[in-house]
């Protein structure tokens, strides 16, 4: 009998513990602040038009926000993972510190758009207008910096720094490597 009573004084313990947990999940779910596509509510919720809205510190995680007008939208801070932005009008937005990991931002309109201090990683601007685009200490993938300096002028080239992209590297010499000697 003393060992029913002590097994049931355990299982009760671990249930006092875990009441608050379930109920707290059953109550009130667990809300994340990111747009999710498998997330019907927040797909359909969403305006098709987001010009000049506030969306600071928001996370779009493979999100499809091509064709969407964010023209002049406050973005800074947010984050973009695995998101399609292609065709999108982002002229003028603000997109300081935003992360966009694996994002496309193909043929988007980012004339004027601020991506100071981004952390752009693996996203690609094929086609994309850049004029009067801020790069200033965003971090980009150098095949895609490279692409960007193809057709950046004025402030746009000054921000990537293309005058600076070739001064860092360093051609083979037909002289002795200093590293390996020996080899030529």
């Amino acid at each position: 009998m003393a060992s029913i009573i002590s097994s049931l004084k355990r299982s009760l313990s671990k249930l006092l513990i875990l009441l608050p947990v379930i109920l707290g999940l059953t109550i009130s779910p667990f809300a994340a602040n990111a747009l999710y596509p498998s997330d019907p509510s927040s797909v359909n919720g969403l305006d098709t038009s987001l010009h000049g809205q506030n969306l600071q510190n928001t996370e779009y995680v493979k999100y499809d926000l091509s064709g969407r007008d964010l023209g002049d939208a406050d973005l800074s801070g947010s984050y973009f993972s695995v998101s399609n932005l292609k065709n999108a009008d982002l002229s003028g937005a603000n997109m300081q510190n935003v992360i966009a990991y694996a994002t496309r931002f193909d043929n988007a309109d980012l004339t004027n758009a601020n991506f100071s201090g981004a952390d752009l990683l693996k996203s690609y601007f094929n086609g994309a207008t850049i004029e009067g685009t801020d790069f200033t200490n965003a971090v980009l993938d150098l095949a895609q910096v490279k692409s960007l300096c193809e057709r950046a002028t004025g402030k746009t080239a000054d921000s990537l720094q293309c005058d600076g992209l070739n001064q860092s590297y360093v051609p083979a010499s037909g002289e002795q490597n200093k590293f390996n000697p020996g080899i030529n």
